[in-house]
């Protein structure tokens, strides 16, 4: 069987009235993603899934962890691989990461 080539992934979101921190850097680390040193509210993993799995796994985690720690607003971008996507930014009215026109 072949190997699937493992994809980096960054993700960086612009963050504000984050309420528990702890909360959602505990939660974003045990699925998998590791803090960018030195900057703030960045992160980066692996994926050796699709992008269209590994975007919808990104939404996901963040949305649980954003939902578990209380926020006032956030936008989000990341790049999985070479491939930068576009933005998103949390809709509070439907919990969700809706991508920004």
């Amino acid at each position: 069987m072949e190997q699937k080539e493992e994809l980096e992934v960054l993700v960086v979101l612009e963050l504000k009235g984050l309420q528990d921190q702890e909360v959602f850097e505990k939660h974003v680390t045990k699925e998998g993603f590791k803090i960018v040193e030195g900057e703030k509210y960045a992160y980066s993993g692996r994926s050796s899934s699709t992008t269209f799995s590994t975007k919808a796994y990104i939404l996901e985690i963040f949305r649980k962890g954003l939902l578990k720690a209380g926020f006032e607003s956030c936008g989000m971008i990341f790049q999985i691989g070479e491939m930068p996507w576009q933005a998103y930014k949390f809709d509070k009215t439907t919990n969700d990461f809706e991508a920004v026109k």
